[in-house]
Protein backbone atom coordinates (compact mmCIF):
# COMPACT_ATOMS: atom_id res chain seq x y z
CA UNK A 1 0.00 0.00 0.00
CA UNK A 2 1.67 3.41 -0.95
CA UNK A 3 0.65 6.18 1.38
CA UNK A 4 1.06 10.00 0.32
CA UNK A 5 3.51 12.92 1.61
CA UNK A 6 1.24 14.27 4.29
CA UNK A 7 0.05 10.81 5.76
CA UNK A 8 4.07 9.49 5.90
CA UNK A 9 4.47 12.64 8.17
CA UNK A 10 1.70 11.95 10.09
CA UNK A 11 3.35 8.77 10.92
CA UNK A 12 6.81 10.38 12.28
CA UNK A 13 4.35 13.14 13.94
CA UNK A 14 2.85 10.35 15.91
CA UNK A 15 5.62 8.51 16.46
CA UNK A 16 7.70 11.55 17.91
CA UNK A 17 4.99 12.29 20.51
CA UNK A 18 4.48 8.49 21.75
CA UNK A 19 8.31 8.38 22.41
CA UNK A 20 8.26 11.51 23.78
CA UNK A 21 5.81 10.69 26.38
CA UNK A 22 7.44 7.67 27.08
CA UNK A 23 10.87 9.96 27.86
CA UNK A 24 8.66 11.79 30.07
CA UNK A 25 7.95 9.67 32.41
CA UNK A 26 10.96 6.66 31.62
CA UNK A 27 14.69 7.42 31.71
CA UNK A 28 15.74 5.20 28.68
CA UNK A 29 19.46 4.69 30.63
CA UNK A 30 17.75 3.33 33.53
CA UNK A 31 14.22 2.42 32.57
CA UNK A 32 12.82 4.26 36.15
CA UNK A 33 10.53 6.96 35.86
CA UNK A 34 12.09 10.36 35.74
CA UNK A 35 12.42 13.47 38.38
CA UNK A 36 10.21 15.75 36.09
CA UNK A 37 7.68 13.10 34.85
CA UNK A 38 4.82 15.72 34.61
CA UNK A 39 6.69 17.78 31.70
CA UNK A 40 8.07 17.26 28.18
CA UNK A 41 10.65 19.86 27.93
CA UNK A 42 13.30 19.06 30.05
CA UNK A 43 14.01 15.82 28.00
CA UNK A 44 13.26 17.60 24.34
CA UNK A 45 16.78 17.93 22.97
CA UNK A 46 17.43 13.96 24.09
CA UNK A 47 14.49 12.68 22.00
CA UNK A 48 15.52 14.77 19.04
CA UNK A 49 19.05 13.19 19.28
CA UNK A 50 16.89 9.54 20.09
CA UNK A 51 14.00 10.22 17.60
CA UNK A 52 15.52 7.76 14.74
CA UNK A 53 16.70 5.13 16.93
CA UNK A 54 13.37 5.24 18.28
CA UNK A 55 10.71 5.35 15.77
CA UNK A 56 11.01 1.76 14.69
CA UNK A 57 9.73 0.95 17.83
CA UNK A 58 5.94 0.46 16.63
CA UNK A 59 6.07 0.05 12.45
CA UNK A 60 3.19 1.78 10.35
CA UNK A 61 0.16 -1.25 11.07
CA UNK A 62 0.69 -1.05 14.44
CA UNK A 63 0.30 2.93 15.01
CA UNK A 64 -2.73 2.83 12.18
CA UNK A 65 -4.36 0.17 14.75
CA UNK A 66 -3.55 2.39 17.57
CA UNK A 67 -4.97 5.80 15.45
CA UNK A 68 -6.54 4.61 11.79
CA UNK A 69 -8.34 8.42 11.38
CA UNK A 70 -4.49 9.75 11.50
CA UNK A 71 -3.74 8.40 8.36
CA UNK A 72 -5.65 7.72 4.89
CA UNK A 73 -3.63 5.31 2.54
CA UNK A 74 -3.84 6.88 -1.44
CA UNK A 75 -4.59 4.22 -3.76
CA UNK A 76 -1.76 5.26 -6.48
CA UNK A 77 -1.34 3.01 -9.74
CA UNK A 78 1.89 1.61 -10.41
CA UNK A 79 3.49 2.02 -13.59
CA UNK A 80 3.61 -0.83 -15.90
CA UNK A 81 7.22 -1.25 -16.70
CA UNK A 82 7.16 -3.64 -19.21
CA UNK A 83 8.49 -2.29 -22.15
CA UNK A 84 6.22 -4.35 -24.60
CA UNK A 85 3.36 -1.97 -23.63
CA UNK A 86 2.77 0.98 -25.29
CA UNK A 87 1.86 3.59 -22.86
CA UNK A 88 -1.67 5.17 -23.36
CA UNK A 89 -1.08 8.53 -25.18
CA UNK A 90 1.20 6.92 -27.63
CA UNK A 91 -2.14 4.49 -28.56
CA UNK A 92 -4.37 7.58 -28.89
CA UNK A 93 -1.91 9.03 -30.99
CA UNK A 94 -1.03 6.16 -33.73
CA UNK A 95 -4.74 5.75 -34.55
CA UNK A 96 -6.50 8.06 -36.34
CA UNK A 97 -10.39 8.88 -38.11
CA UNK A 98 -9.43 9.24 -42.68
CA UNK A 99 -12.05 10.70 -44.49
CA UNK A 100 -11.44 11.82 -48.17
CA UNK A 101 -12.40 15.01 -50.16
CA UNK A 102 -11.33 15.45 -54.12
CA UNK A 103 -13.40 18.85 -54.13
CA UNK A 104 -14.83 22.23 -52.07
CA UNK A 105 -18.19 20.34 -51.99
CA UNK A 106 -16.53 17.47 -50.08
CA UNK A 107 -15.12 19.73 -47.88
CA UNK A 108 -18.08 20.93 -46.77
CA UNK A 109 -19.04 17.42 -45.73
CA UNK A 110 -15.57 16.27 -44.28
CA UNK A 111 -15.71 19.36 -42.53
CA UNK A 112 -19.40 18.62 -41.02
CA UNK A 113 -17.93 14.75 -40.19
CA UNK A 114 -14.71 16.15 -38.16
CA UNK A 115 -16.39 18.65 -36.69
CA UNK A 116 -18.65 15.92 -35.28
CA UNK A 117 -16.45 13.97 -33.99
CA UNK A 118 -15.21 16.56 -31.76
CA UNK A 119 -18.04 16.85 -30.20
CA UNK A 120 -17.93 13.90 -29.75
CA UNK A 121 -14.63 14.12 -27.80
CA UNK A 122 -12.58 11.14 -29.52
CA UNK A 123 -9.34 10.65 -28.30
CA UNK A 124 -7.91 9.91 -31.82
CA UNK A 125 -6.40 11.73 -33.94
CA UNK A 126 -8.43 13.01 -37.60
CA UNK A 127 -6.88 12.88 -40.76
CA UNK A 128 -8.33 14.09 -44.13
CA UNK A 129 -7.08 13.26 -47.66
CA UNK A 130 -7.54 16.07 -49.96
CA UNK A 131 -7.21 16.14 -54.08
CA UNK A 132 -4.99 18.44 -55.85
CA UNK A 133 -7.60 21.23 -56.98
CA UNK A 134 -8.78 21.66 -53.33
CA UNK A 135 -9.40 25.41 -52.85
CA UNK A 136 -7.09 26.75 -50.44
CA UNK A 137 -9.66 28.12 -48.09
CA UNK A 138 -10.70 25.38 -47.76
CA UNK A 139 -7.57 23.33 -47.18
CA UNK A 140 -6.82 26.10 -44.14
CA UNK A 141 -10.13 25.07 -43.18
CA UNK A 142 -9.38 21.89 -42.91
CA UNK A 143 -6.58 22.01 -41.30
CA UNK A 144 -8.16 23.78 -38.60
CA UNK A 145 -10.49 20.94 -37.58
CA UNK A 146 -8.42 18.07 -38.70
CA UNK A 147 -4.47 17.24 -37.22
CA UNK A 148 -3.25 16.98 -40.67
CA UNK A 149 -4.14 17.09 -44.12
CA UNK A 150 -2.62 15.39 -46.96
CA UNK A 151 -2.61 15.76 -49.91
CA UNK A 152 -2.78 12.54 -52.95
CA UNK A 153 -3.17 12.00 -56.55
CA UNK A 154 -6.54 11.61 -57.80
CA UNK A 155 -7.11 8.02 -59.21
CA UNK A 156 -10.48 7.41 -61.39
CA UNK A 157 -11.45 3.94 -62.05
CA UNK A 158 -12.53 5.53 -65.79
CA UNK A 159 -15.25 2.58 -65.50
CA UNK A 160 -18.19 4.52 -67.22
CA UNK A 161 -19.92 1.64 -68.10
CA UNK A 162 -20.18 0.64 -64.64
CA UNK A 163 -20.70 3.69 -62.99
CA UNK A 164 -23.57 4.73 -65.67
CA UNK A 165 -25.40 1.34 -64.23
CA UNK A 166 -25.72 3.06 -61.18
CA UNK A 167 -26.39 6.24 -62.70
CA UNK A 168 -22.86 8.03 -60.50
CA UNK A 169 -20.46 8.54 -62.66
CA UNK A 170 -18.70 11.27 -59.75
CA UNK A 171 -18.12 7.58 -58.14
CA UNK A 172 -14.81 7.27 -60.18
CA UNK A 173 -12.71 9.34 -58.53
CA UNK A 174 -13.81 7.63 -55.30
CA UNK A 175 -10.78 5.40 -55.76
CA UNK A 176 -8.38 7.83 -54.48
CA UNK A 177 -9.49 6.57 -50.71
CA UNK A 178 -7.52 3.86 -51.44
CA UNK A 179 -4.56 6.37 -50.29
CA UNK A 180 -5.40 5.71 -46.86
CA UNK A 181 -3.19 2.30 -46.80
CA UNK A 182 -0.18 4.77 -47.31
CA UNK A 183 -0.53 6.24 -43.85
CA UNK A 184 2.04 3.71 -42.45
CA UNK A 185 2.22 5.97 -39.56
CA UNK A 186 -0.59 4.91 -38.08
CA UNK A 187 -1.20 1.23 -36.66
CA UNK A 188 -4.96 1.53 -37.18
CA UNK A 189 -7.36 3.77 -38.54
CA UNK A 190 -11.55 3.83 -39.17
CA UNK A 191 -12.07 5.46 -43.07
CA UNK A 192 -15.26 7.77 -43.17
CA UNK A 193 -17.30 8.77 -46.01
CA UNK A 194 -17.21 12.59 -46.15
CA UNK A 195 -21.19 12.13 -46.45
CA UNK A 196 -20.99 10.70 -43.10
CA UNK A 197 -21.78 12.21 -39.69
CA UNK A 198 -21.10 11.14 -36.09
CA UNK A 199 -23.99 10.99 -33.46
CA UNK A 200 -21.93 9.71 -30.38
CA UNK A 201 -18.35 8.65 -29.59
CA UNK A 202 -17.30 5.50 -31.71
CA UNK A 203 -13.32 5.51 -30.90
CA UNK A 204 -14.73 1.56 -29.58
CA UNK A 205 -14.54 1.08 -33.68
CA UNK A 206 -10.67 0.90 -33.14
CA UNK A 207 -11.08 -2.73 -30.93
CA UNK A 208 -11.81 -4.34 -34.28
CA UNK A 209 -9.52 -5.87 -36.99
CA UNK A 210 -9.36 -4.80 -40.59
CA UNK A 211 -11.48 -5.14 -42.63
CA UNK A 212 -14.30 -4.52 -40.21
CA UNK A 213 -17.81 -2.85 -42.24
CA UNK A 214 -21.07 -2.88 -42.00
CA UNK A 215 -23.29 -4.89 -44.49
CA UNK A 216 -24.71 -2.69 -47.56
CA UNK A 217 -28.88 -2.35 -47.72
CA UNK A 218 -28.70 -2.83 -51.27
CA UNK A 219 -26.51 -6.20 -51.23
CA UNK A 220 -26.29 -7.08 -47.63
CA UNK A 221 -23.42 -9.99 -48.43
CA UNK A 222 -21.61 -6.64 -49.41
CA UNK A 223 -19.71 -4.27 -46.89
CA UNK A 224 -20.38 -0.76 -47.67
CA UNK A 225 -17.18 1.11 -48.04
CA UNK A 226 -19.03 4.29 -46.16
CA UNK A 227 -16.92 3.49 -43.06
CA UNK A 228 -14.71 0.41 -42.11
CA UNK A 229 -11.45 -0.20 -39.58
CA UNK A 230 -8.23 -1.01 -41.68
CA UNK A 231 -4.86 -1.02 -40.71
CA UNK A 232 -2.53 0.78 -42.87
CA UNK A 233 0.20 -0.52 -45.02
CA UNK A 234 2.24 -0.21 -48.30
CA UNK A 235 2.23 -3.58 -49.25
CA UNK A 236 -1.43 -3.83 -48.70
CA UNK A 237 -1.81 -0.69 -51.21
CA UNK A 238 0.48 -1.72 -53.90
CA UNK A 239 -2.24 -5.34 -53.87
CA UNK A 240 -4.78 -3.18 -54.35
CA UNK A 241 -3.76 -0.67 -56.61
CA UNK A 242 -2.55 -4.10 -58.97
CA UNK A 243 -5.55 -5.63 -58.31
CA UNK A 244 -7.14 -2.81 -59.86
CA UNK A 245 -5.61 -3.10 -62.76
CA UNK A 246 -5.95 -6.36 -63.50
CA UNK A 247 -9.49 -7.09 -62.04
CA UNK A 248 -11.16 -3.43 -62.20
CA UNK A 249 -14.57 -2.72 -60.18
CA UNK A 250 -17.52 -4.69 -60.82
CA UNK A 251 -19.49 -1.43 -60.26
CA UNK A 252 -16.85 1.18 -61.22
CA UNK A 253 -16.27 2.36 -57.78
CA UNK A 254 -13.77 1.72 -54.69
CA UNK A 255 -16.71 -0.02 -52.85
CA UNK A 256 -16.70 -3.37 -55.56
CA UNK A 257 -12.55 -3.49 -56.06
CA UNK A 258 -12.67 -3.08 -52.21
CA UNK A 259 -15.00 -6.39 -51.94
CA UNK A 260 -13.68 -8.14 -54.33
CA UNK A 261 -10.04 -7.83 -52.72
CA UNK A 262 -11.55 -8.74 -49.04
CA UNK A 263 -14.07 -11.51 -50.43
CA UNK A 264 -14.07 -13.61 -47.20
CA UNK A 265 -16.00 -10.70 -45.51
CA UNK A 266 -19.18 -12.38 -45.96
CA UNK A 267 -18.67 -15.63 -44.86
CA UNK A 268 -15.26 -15.45 -42.29
CA UNK A 269 -15.60 -14.22 -39.34
CA UNK A 270 -18.69 -12.18 -38.17
CA UNK A 271 -16.88 -9.88 -35.65
CA UNK A 272 -15.66 -7.86 -38.70
CA UNK A 273 -19.46 -7.30 -39.52
CA UNK A 274 -19.91 -3.72 -37.71
CA UNK A 275 -23.45 -3.37 -36.10
CA UNK A 276 -25.91 -1.14 -38.99
CA UNK A 277 -25.98 1.19 -36.15
CA UNK A 278 -22.44 2.37 -37.27
CA UNK A 279 -23.28 3.25 -40.86
CA UNK A 280 -27.16 3.89 -40.73
CA UNK A 281 -27.83 4.30 -44.64
CA UNK A 282 -30.41 7.40 -45.12
CA UNK A 283 -32.08 5.35 -47.89
CA UNK A 284 -32.17 2.17 -45.73
CA UNK A 285 -34.55 4.55 -43.22
CA UNK A 286 -37.17 4.24 -46.03
CA UNK A 287 -37.09 0.64 -47.06
CA UNK A 288 -37.49 -0.49 -43.75
CA UNK A 289 -39.28 2.22 -42.21
CA UNK A 290 -40.30 -0.31 -39.06
CA UNK A 291 -36.73 -1.00 -38.09
CA UNK A 292 -35.39 2.49 -37.76
CA UNK A 293 -38.18 3.58 -35.39
CA UNK A 294 -37.26 0.37 -33.04
CA UNK A 295 -33.73 0.83 -33.18
CA UNK A 296 -32.98 4.55 -34.69
CA UNK A 297 -32.22 5.88 -31.89
CA UNK A 298 -29.28 3.48 -31.27
CA UNK A 299 -27.44 5.18 -34.60
CA UNK A 300 -24.09 6.29 -34.35
CA UNK A 301 -23.02 7.27 -37.63
CA UNK A 302 -25.71 8.44 -40.22
CA UNK A 303 -24.70 8.19 -43.79
CA UNK A 304 -26.28 10.28 -46.36
CA UNK A 305 -26.00 7.83 -49.71
CA UNK A 306 -27.37 8.74 -52.91
CA UNK A 307 -26.45 12.03 -55.19
CA UNK A 308 -28.02 14.83 -53.55
CA UNK A 309 -25.96 15.23 -50.27
CA UNK A 310 -26.69 17.83 -47.55
CA UNK A 311 -24.87 20.30 -48.79
CA UNK A 312 -26.80 20.27 -51.90
CA UNK A 313 -29.83 21.58 -50.25
CA UNK A 314 -29.56 25.29 -48.37
CA UNK A 315 -30.24 26.46 -44.64
CA UNK A 316 -32.29 29.14 -43.15
CA UNK A 317 -30.16 30.44 -40.43
CA UNK A 318 -32.86 32.99 -39.37
CA UNK A 319 -35.37 30.17 -38.96
CA UNK A 320 -33.40 27.15 -38.27
CA UNK A 321 -34.42 25.71 -41.30
CA UNK A 322 -33.29 23.12 -43.94
CA UNK A 323 -34.91 23.95 -47.66
CA UNK A 324 -36.13 21.60 -49.93
CA UNK A 325 -35.95 18.52 -48.15
CA UNK A 326 -39.96 18.76 -47.57
CA UNK A 327 -40.70 16.40 -50.69
CA UNK A 328 -41.84 12.67 -50.24
CA UNK A 329 -39.35 10.24 -49.24
CA UNK A 330 -39.01 8.30 -52.63
CA UNK A 331 -37.74 11.87 -53.87
CA UNK A 332 -35.52 12.83 -50.91
CA UNK A 333 -34.16 9.63 -49.08
CA UNK A 334 -32.07 11.86 -46.77
CA UNK A 335 -33.88 11.23 -42.86
CA UNK A 336 -35.22 15.87 -42.07
CA UNK A 337 -33.98 15.24 -38.71
CA UNK A 338 -30.51 14.04 -39.45
CA UNK A 339 -30.37 16.59 -42.66
CA UNK A 340 -31.21 19.30 -39.98
CA UNK A 341 -28.31 18.15 -37.80
CA UNK A 342 -26.20 18.16 -40.48
CA UNK A 343 -26.64 21.66 -41.03
CA UNK A 344 -26.45 22.64 -37.36
CA UNK A 345 -23.39 21.07 -36.86
CA UNK A 346 -22.41 23.11 -39.95
CA UNK A 347 -24.07 27.01 -39.20
CA UNK A 348 -22.63 26.66 -35.67
CA UNK A 349 -19.04 25.69 -36.02
CA UNK A 350 -18.15 25.74 -39.36
CA UNK A 351 -19.34 28.32 -41.03
CA UNK A 352 -17.44 30.77 -38.97
CA UNK A 353 -14.29 28.44 -39.86
CA UNK A 354 -14.34 29.13 -43.78
CA UNK A 355 -15.75 32.46 -42.97
CA UNK A 356 -12.43 32.98 -41.36
CA UNK A 357 -10.53 31.02 -44.14
CA UNK A 358 -11.95 32.80 -47.24
CA UNK A 359 -11.70 36.42 -45.60
CA UNK A 360 -13.46 38.66 -47.89
CA UNK A 361 -13.70 36.46 -50.56
CA UNK A 362 -17.22 34.99 -51.63
CA UNK A 363 -17.68 31.54 -51.42
CA UNK A 364 -21.17 29.17 -51.51
CA UNK A 365 -22.03 29.31 -48.30
CA UNK A 366 -25.28 27.29 -48.69
CA UNK A 367 -27.12 30.24 -46.51
CA UNK A 368 -30.12 31.92 -48.55
CA UNK A 369 -32.46 34.59 -48.16
CA UNK A 370 -35.73 33.86 -46.44
CA UNK A 371 -37.02 35.38 -49.58
CA UNK A 372 -35.61 32.97 -52.06
CA UNK A 373 -37.86 29.93 -50.17
CA UNK A 374 -40.28 29.45 -53.41
CA UNK A 375 -37.55 29.54 -55.82
CA UNK A 376 -34.99 27.29 -53.69
CA UNK A 377 -38.03 24.78 -53.46
CA UNK A 378 -38.35 24.47 -57.40
CA UNK A 379 -34.89 24.10 -58.02
CA UNK A 380 -34.85 20.84 -55.71
CA UNK A 381 -37.90 19.18 -56.86
CA UNK A 382 -36.34 19.90 -60.67
CA UNK A 383 -32.88 18.73 -58.98
CA UNK A 384 -34.36 15.38 -58.01
CA UNK A 385 -36.80 14.69 -60.14
CA UNK A 386 -35.97 10.65 -61.64
CA UNK A 387 -34.32 9.91 -64.71
CA UNK A 388 -36.50 10.03 -67.33
CA UNK A 389 -35.81 8.19 -70.49
CA UNK A 390 -35.97 10.55 -73.54
CA UNK A 391 -39.21 10.30 -75.64
CA UNK A 392 -39.25 7.37 -78.11
CA UNK A 393 -39.78 8.11 -81.89
CA UNK A 394 -43.03 7.06 -83.47
CA UNK A 395 -42.17 3.61 -85.72
CA UNK A 396 -44.46 1.79 -87.50
CA UNK A 397 -45.58 -1.95 -86.48
CA UNK A 398 -43.92 -3.62 -88.68
CA UNK A 399 -40.80 -1.78 -88.17
CA UNK A 400 -41.65 -2.55 -84.49
CA UNK A 401 -41.94 -6.08 -85.33
CA UNK A 402 -38.70 -6.39 -86.34
CA UNK A 403 -36.50 -4.74 -84.04
CA UNK A 404 -38.27 -7.05 -81.41
CA UNK A 405 -37.22 -10.18 -83.62
CA UNK A 406 -34.01 -8.44 -83.84
CA UNK A 407 -33.71 -8.10 -79.92
CA UNK A 408 -33.61 -4.19 -79.73
CA UNK A 409 -36.26 -4.01 -77.42
CA UNK A 410 -37.75 -0.51 -76.29
CA UNK A 411 -38.10 -1.09 -72.60
CA UNK A 412 -38.44 2.15 -71.28
CA UNK A 413 -40.93 3.04 -73.99
CA UNK A 414 -43.45 0.99 -76.60
CA UNK A 415 -42.17 -2.17 -75.53
CA UNK A 416 -42.41 -1.02 -71.42
CA UNK A 417 -44.26 -4.09 -69.95
CA UNK A 418 -46.95 -1.74 -68.71
CA UNK A 419 -47.77 -1.08 -72.61
CA UNK A 420 -47.46 -4.59 -73.47
CA UNK A 421 -50.20 -5.57 -70.64
CA UNK A 422 -52.70 -3.03 -71.54
CA UNK A 423 -52.13 -4.64 -74.95
CA UNK A 424 -52.75 -7.67 -73.49
CA UNK A 425 -55.65 -6.37 -71.80
CA UNK A 426 -57.60 -5.02 -74.49
CA UNK A 427 -57.30 -8.84 -76.80
CA UNK A 428 -58.95 -10.53 -74.03
CA UNK A 429 -61.76 -8.07 -73.32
Amino acid sequence: MIYSVNATFKLLNLKFNYECLCLSVFDPTENKPTKNAGGVSAVRGHVIRKMWGLIPVFDCSQLLRLCPSQCEPLLCPIPNLDPRVEPLQTTMSDQAFVTLATNDSYAKGALVLGQSLRNHNTTKKLVVLVGPHLAEPCRKALASIFDEVFEVNVMDSGDAAHLALMKRPDLGVTFTKLHCWTLTQYSKCVFMDADTMVLSNIDELFEREELSAAPDPGWPDCFNSGVFVFIPSNETYEQLVTFCMDNGSFDGGDQGVLNSFFNTWATADISKHLPFIYNLSSIAIYSYLPAFKEYGQNAKVVHFLGKVKPWNYAYDAQRGEVRGHSMPPEQCQLHPDYLLKWWQVFARSVMPVLQKAYGDDPFNSGFVDPSSQNKFHEDVREQLQPFAAPPSQRISSEERKQRWEAGQIDYMGDDSFANIEQKLNSFLK
